[in-house]
């Protein structure tokens, strides 16, 4: 079966002002949920179960909210499923050892189909840089690695390292840790029914969207130093970083007609959108002022991109921004 490469892959990390509201600790009720879940357990870690399961988990409270558009939405597995992994997250405090998640066959197949369909255009639309650094994460198609596996790669070549989230955060929350060369990111992985798809951000997209630019000295370097202006930034000021990291670090394109390549995550992680953004978008010049008063739609493709005549001058450009704050 194919699935449509209209669909989009929607990038909802963090949440720009107005859209939605981040999550916060767990009350009382959030609690007596985890509590419930623990019976279900098995369940959880193997991805399936039969009909009586199944009516069980529809009664018990999500930690994890869906739309109803969500692939998953209707599925009660899958909810518990993110449910377990959520409060995986939840529980974990920095500095502890990373939360273990033992992905099923069924989410091991979802990654295998997802990097088999994105391999051959990484090799056509992709930087330099990415194309140097996702090998030196160690990623294949046979297995989702642990966030401990990929740490232990990448935070020798760059010092960044992964620590999990149970979903989203707000862009504050996102930048701030990657002052001190943290990457908040998400383990769960997307529907089963919808490879190729996700409508927020899920393990494909984290390790290798993010994954090997986070492995290049110049990105990571970049990376951190929207953290280190944000932890001093108003809010205004936060909004136009994260304008900058969304147009530049997630759908981040260079390059002329005919030859665009990409250093944006959120479209080297989309099979859909990086096979179509050069004749769907609206393509204009990289310009740092210009983004950073251009708000976006985390909910759809991206229908304005900007792009700059090379990687340098991307780097360039943020570069003179960030140091300037």
């Amino acid at each position: 079966m194919s699935w449509p490469p209209a669909i989009p892959c929607i990038l909802q990390r963090y949440r720009p002002p107005g859209v939605g509201q981040p999550k916060g600790a767990l009350d009382a009720a959030g609690r007596r949920a985890l509590r419930e879940k623990s019976t279900l357990r098995s369940v959880l870690r193997e991805g399936y179960g039969d009909g009586a399961v199944r009516t069980k988990l529809r009664h018990v409270p999500d930690l994890v909210e869906l739309d109803r558009d969500h692939p998953g939405f209707r599925d009660p597995v899958y909810r518990a499923r993110r449910n377990h992994i959520a409060e995986l997250a939840l529980a974990y405090k920095s500095g502890d050892p990373l939360p273990n998640v033992p992905y099923t066959a069924e989410e091991q197949g979802v990654w295998r189909t997802a990097l088999e369909h994105l391999a051959p255009m990484h090799q056509t639309r992709a930087c330099a840089e990415y194309l140097a650094g996702y090998p030196k994460l160690g990623f294949t198609a046979g297995a989702i690695p642990s966030f401990t596996e990929v740490n232990a790669r990448l935070a020798p070549l760059t010092g960044f390292r992964l620590e999990p989230v149970a979903g989203l955060v707000t862009p504050r929350q996102f930048m701030e840790r990657l002052a001190d060369r943290v990457f908040l990111a998400t383990q769960y992985m997307r529907h089963h029914s919808a490879p190729l798809y996700t409508p927020e951000p899920d393990v494909v997209h984290e390790l290798v969207g993010h994954g090997p630019l986070l492995a290049d000295p110049t990105f990571a370097e970049l990376n951190r130093l929207f953290g280190e202006v944000t932890l001093r930034a108003d809010e205004v000021l936060v909004e136009k970083l994260i304008r900058l990291y969304w147009y530049a670090l997630e759908f981040g394109v260079y390059g002329k007609p005919g030859d665009y390549r990409v250093v944006g995550a959120g479209l080297l992680s989309s099979f859909g959108e990086l096979g179509r953004f050069a004749e769907s978008a609206n393509l204009r010049p990289f310009d740092i002022d210009v983004i950073a008063e251009t708000p976006f739609d985390p909910t759809d493709y991206q229908g304005v991109l900007f792009v700059a005549e090379s990687s340098e001058r991307i780097v360039r450009d943020l570069r003179a921004f960030l140091t300037a704050m």
